[in-house]
C-alpha cells in the first residue's frame, strides 16, 4: 500500500492571532498548480473567517519561495479553454489577496518568480532573506509576464516594473526592497523570526481597524485626489464610530492597553 501523498498546502498557527500557510511543492520549486492556487484560495477564506486569526503568513517549503505557474502543467493540456481557465484561476487568488478582510505578509526565501513575483506583489508586506531573488522572466521564454505585470506595476513604480518584465532578469533582495516589492531584507536565519515578529505587531490592533483600513487603501489607490478624500473621510467617520477607537482613544488618555472586541 502506497504511502499518502503530502499535502500540497500546510497550515500552523506559530503565535496568537496569525494563520501562517505553506506552499508545499518544494520539488516543484511551488509552482502554482490548478490545485495549490484553488487550496489556497480556500486556506484563505478559511483565514478570513477564523476569529482567532488576525495575519496571515504566505510561506513555501523547500528551495523556493515560489516559481510562477507549473509549465508542465500547462503543456500537457495547451488548449486556449484551459489557458483561460488557468489566468482567471491566478486572477481569483491574487484578487482575494488583496480584497481579504486580514493582512496578509509574504515570507520570501530562495526565488520568488513569474506568478510567485506576483504573489509577492499582491500581499500586504513582504519580508524576505538577503539571499532571496525575484524576476518577471516570461520574456525569456516568449511569454510576456502580463498577469504578474497587474500585481508588479501596483506595488513598484513603472520604470522599474518595466525593466523587470522588459529584461526578465534577476533582482536581488535589496534591490526588490530599494523598488518597493518588498518591505524589509534579513539575514536567512533571522527570516521567520522577523516575520513573526511583524505579524505580531499587527495582530495586537484592534481587527476591526484592520479591516476597515485595509480596504480603504486599496479602495482610495484607484481614485482621484479629491474622490479618494471625500471617500477617506467618510470611512474615518465610521472607523471613529467604532467601540474599538472609542476604547483605543480612552485607553492611550489613560495610559493603558486597549481591550479590542473587534465592534
Amino acid at each position: 500500500m502506497s504511502a499518502a501523498a503530502d499535502p500540497i498546502l500546510l497550515r500552523h498557527r506559530p503565535a496568537d492571532g496569525v494563520a501562517w500557510l505553506t506552499l508545499n511543492r518544494p520539488a516543484a520549486r511551488n509552482a502554482l498548480s490548478f490545485a495549490l492556487m484553488a487550496e489556497l484560495e480556500a486556506a484563505l477564506d478559511e483565514a478570513e473567517v477564523a476569529r482567532d486569526v488576525r495575519v496571515i503568513v504566505l510561506a513555501g517549503a523547500g528551495p523556493a519561495f515560489c516559481a510562477g505557474h507549473d509549465l508542465r502543467e500547462v503543456r500537457a493540456d495547451g488548449r486556449e479553454e484551459t489557458m483561460r481557465a488557468l489566468f482567471t484561476r491566478c486572477s481569483a487568488l491574487m484578487t482575494r489577496i488583496v480584497r481579504l478582510r486580514k493582512p496578509v505578509i509574504a515570507r520570501i526565501h530562495g526565488v520568488a518568480t513569474a506568478a510567485g513575483c506576483q504573489l509577492v506583489a499582491s500581499c500586504d508586506l513582504a519580508v524576505a532573506a538577503d539571499t532571496a531573488r525575484f524576476a518577471t522572466p516570461g520574456v525569456n521564454i516568449g511569454l510576456f509576464c502580463s498577469t504578474p505585470m497587474v500585481a508588479l506595476t501596483r506595488a513598484v513604480g513603472r520604470k522599474a516594473a518595466m525593466e523587470m518584465l522588459l529584461t526578465g532578469e534577476m533582482a536581488d533582495a535589496e534591490h526588490a526592497r530599494a523598488i518597493g516589492l518588498i518591505n524589509r531584507v534579513v539575514p536567512e536565519d533571522a527570516l521567520d523570526a522577523a516575520v513573526l515578529a511583524l505579524a505580531g505587531q499587527i495582530a495586537a490592533k484592534s481587527p476591526l481597524t484592520l479591516a476597515i483600513g485595509k480596504e480603504a487603501f486599496y479602495r482610495q489607490a484607484e481614485m482621484s485626489l479629491d474622490d479618494a478624500y471625500t471617500y477617506a473621510g467618510a470611512v474615518m467617520t465610521r472607523n471613529m464610530m467604532a467601540n474599538d477607537a472609542a476604547e483605543g482613544i480612552d485607553a492611550f488618555l489613560a495610559r493603558r492597553a486597549p481591550v479590542w472586541t473587534g465592534s
